[in-house]
């Protein structure tokens, strides 16, 4: 880091990292307002009901994250980040304060918008802004304010609900402070991140590499150009500016426009492209977020009573912080490619003996140090490394659609994730069911093994040249 403007280079990702908090809280929110507003709008008998307010956002997340690519090169990076914070907090006061259930969908719908859009923005914009040396260092923070969004909405579920007597009924339930505005404040909890994160934003520049692409008649502004040099300036000298705007004038001299869709899917990309799939929709398909989403049934499963569950919710969570700590300071030493390979090895290995633990009616103290130990193998390897390399892997005239579309394909395998693990969890027992997982993360380690190029250290305008251009 000698030569460049440390305060500077951290405020621009750090802020930029707050779309990944709002993303982690508002994801996870939801879990402990459920029991509530279910009450509440009367939809406590309707499973139909109760299914789409659970997965209302996740539509919302696909729709972001497919709009996503195309807004960020239209209006741009910063912007585009305005644009998520506004939708966040608008997101946020809306669904505490609506007293319909369809008003409720729709505040969710676009909580769901704001949450693609900023699973994919955020990342790329400190890719875009970060020097090479530490480019994944910087991502991972994206990574880690997810995780700690998710940990917030844990404690602070924990700390507005009150407790409720064990002789209390639903009807107690509804007309009680939490059945009346506990849920209320878990959602309006987020809107005070998000003012924070729309005051921040306007702090922070444009991303210097969309200043300097061509515009859609393939022209360079003079104007963006001079903003480009003057941001690279900031973080890391003249000489610097100069050298990174060289090797983004050599890698666009091709490239007479911003592309699409059908740029991407073309011959010089589409290995690349599927690559940069694979690896999003692995992330979800390896089944670490089942912990999360189904922690309550997989603690129970395992023995253990609902008090029980809620402390070792507040376990995993905070297992979650630590290891992406770590994660933070070892992915541009050990490598984004030694790192996938150690986190599908080691989740396959877990889960393996997990299932053979509910094979064998094994309960207790072990199960928890195995959902621990697959919770941090997931934090240091495979949570951070996928979107620090889903956001260099692709060449800038296509960075922003292509993280879109990889985006949107982890959405996607989030969903059939979430989705199937009932099913499978009924049809197969949970031992059947991690087995299975074993199996997906047996196929990723041999996938990366023979398919993932190594990346750290290397320049966005060098990883274009060794996988598009060679």
């Amino acid at each position: 880091m000698q030569g460049f403007n440390k305060s500077f280079i951290y405020f621009i990702c750090l802020v930029s990292a707050m779309g990944g908090l709002l993303f982690g809280y508002d994801w996870v929110v939801i879990g402990g307002a459920k029991p509530f507003y279910e009450l509440y709008f009367g939809i406590a008998d309707s499973v139909s009901d109760q299914g789409l307010a659970m997965t209302i956002a996740l539509i919302g997340c696909m729709i972001g994250a497919c709009t996503c690519g195309w807004l960020a090169d239209k209006i741009g990076r910063k912007k585009l980040l305005l644009v998520s914070a506004v939708i966040f907090l608008v997101s946020a006061v809306m669904t505490g304060a609506f007293n319909t259930f369809g008003a409720f969908l729709v505040a969710r719908f676009f909580g769901g918008i704001g949450i693609g859009i900023a699973s994919g923005l955020s990342p790329m914009y400190i890719a875009e802004v970060a020097p090479s040396e530490i480019r994944g260092k910087l991502v991972s923070l994206n990574q880690m304010t997810i995780v700690l969004g998710i940990l917030a909405a844990q404690i602070v579920n924990w700390q507005i609900a009150e407790p409720i007597p064990a002789d209390f009924s639903s009807a107690d339930i509804a007309a009680s402070w939490n059945g009346q505005m506990a849920w209320r404040w878990m959602f309006w909890a987020a809107a005070f991140p998000a003012a924070a994160f729309l005051l921040l934003a306007f702090f922070i520049p444009e991303s210097p590499r969309w200043q300097a692409m061509g515009s859609e008649k393939g022209k360079v502004n003079s104007e963006k150009l001079a903003a480009a040099r003057q941001t690279l300036a900031r973080i890391g000298g003249e000489a610097y500016a100069e050298r990174e705007l060289q090797a983004i004038a050599e890698a666009n001299a091709d490239a007479k426009e911003q592309a699409g869709l059908s740029t991407l899917f073309s011959k010089p990309f589409h290995k690349v492209l599927l690559l940069g799939i694979i690896i999003a929709v692995f992330q979800q398909w390896c089944g670490t977020n089942v912990i999360f989403n189904y922690a309550q049934e997989i603690f129970q499963s395992a023995g253990y009573s609902v008090g029980d569950v809620l402390f070792n919710i507040v376990i995993t969570g905070v297992a979650n912080v630590l290891f992406t700590l770590i994660a933070i300071f070892t992915v541009d030493k050990l490598g984004r490619r030694r790192l996938m390979l150690i986190g599908a090895g080691g989740l396959c290995l877990i889960y393996a003996t997990l299932g053979c633990c509910y094979y064998m009616h094994i309960t207790g103290f072990f199960m928890i140090i195995l959902v621990v130990a697959a919770i941090a193998c997931y934090a240091m390897t495979l949570g951070p490394c996928t979107w620090v390399l889903i956001s260099e892997l692709f060449p800038n005239r296509v960075r922003a659609i292509a993280v879109a579309t990889c985006t949107f394909a982890l959405w996607v395998g989030s969903s059939t994730l979430t989705y199937t693990f009932p099913l499978l969890n009924k049809s197969l027992g949970s031992y059947g069911t991690f087995w299975i997982y074993a199996l997906v993360c047996l196929c990723g380690f041999l996938f990366f093994l023979r398919r993932l190029p190594e990346t750290k250290g290397k320049s966005l305008e060098q990883l274009e040249k060794e996988l598009i251009n060679k």
